[in-house]
């Protein structure tokens, strides 16, 4: 039985600004260490338990992977009290070794770790921006046709054997069903144990599609690879998010939101804060006699180490 189902609450992680989305794209993606900062406070008074964190360059707003760049913006979100979950998928465009940095450093209490390679394609967005300010944006979203997002086992073992000795947990991020196979092959080999929080990823040109049908198909594989050893949570890109959340937590499972998965609010309205799609979410699940988790709530679900043993 998952934990929703004994609880009554779902956990809600706001994913704050990512590294597919670019500044061109929407006033309110948060860029500058400030920014970022007053995304987390917002999102975590709306009703996030988690925040999924990258770092950007505050000139340029290219993502940045450097330990320094996550150094301004973590202790500030730490004193919300959410669980601080680090990116290790930094961007498609990084190598392993840069992506796994802060997470090494910072020993947070949670880091995401994408479980396969996979194409992943961003360039249709340049039809649905085609007034980009910055030349790097452009050749962010154009140079996504010719680029495989890497996470070859020998990486993903990198990753584990890496962070999880300073007691750091993982957000197992699959964003198509062989990326469960492989999560369950790496349970099977002593690497993981539970309780496995599966981030399902749907709506990326590359991965998995945004239907109920995928949806569902991603359940049930995780059902018969992992038991009952998991968590589930969902995230949709774009106009697949509010709807895909809806589905898994009318179906036992947590949801995650925020300014790195979609940019909307709803049919052309950007997004004002991560926090107006948390207020969304929680019309959803109040609709379905369901809450919010509280981070401590969150700790307890996953099985954490808790704030006072990360490095920051």
């Amino acid at each position: 039985m998952t934990a929703q189902k004994k609880t009554g609450t779902v956990i809600v992680t706001c994913a704050l600004t990512g590294a597919i989305h670019t500044p061109g794209m929407s006033p309110y993606l948060p860029v500058t260490p400030d920014e970022i900062i007053a995304e987390g406070r917002r999102a975590v008074e709306a009703g996030a338990a988690i925040l999924h964190v990258h770092a950007r360059d505050p000139e340029t707003g290219r993502p940045d992977q450097t330990v320094e760049a996550f150094g301004r913006i973590l202790p500030a979100l730490k004193e919300t009290g959410a669980v601080i979950n680090i990116t290790t998928g930094g961007s498609p465009f990084m190598k392993v070794d840069e992506r796994v940095g802060p997470s090494a450093h910072f020993a947070p209490e949670l880091s995401s770790l994408n479980m396969g390679s996979m194409n992943m394609g961003l360039y249709p967005m340049q039809s649905r921006f085609p007034d980009l300010g910055r030349d790097w944006e452009n050749d962010h979203l154009e140079n996504s046709r010719d680029v495989v997002f890497r996470n070859t086992f020998k990486d993903i073992e990198h990753i584990l054997d890496t962070c999880g000795p300073n007691g750091t947990r993982f957000e197992f991020e699959c964003y198509d069903i062989g990326h469960i196979y492989t999560l369950a092959h790496m349970k099977g080999r002593g690497k993981v144990s539970g309780p496995l929080f599966v981030q399902s990823v749907f709506g990326l040109l590359g991965g998995i599609g945004g239907h109920p049908e995928d949806v569902m198909m991603m359940r049930r594989t995780a059902d018969r690879l992992l038991g009952d050893d998991y968590e589930w949570s969902v995230l949709g890109a774009g106009s697949n998010q509010l709807r895909i959340a809806a589905t898994a937590a009318a179906t036992g499972g947590h949801v995650r939101v925020g300014l790195e998965d979609s940019l909307w609010a709803g049919p052309g309205q950007l997004a004002t804060s991560s926090a107006q799609q948390i207020e969304k979410v929680k019309d959803v699940l109040s609709g379905l006699s369901l809450a919010p988790a509280t981070p401590d709530d969150a700790r307890s679900i996953l099985g954490l180490k808790g704030a006072n043993e990360v490095n920051f």
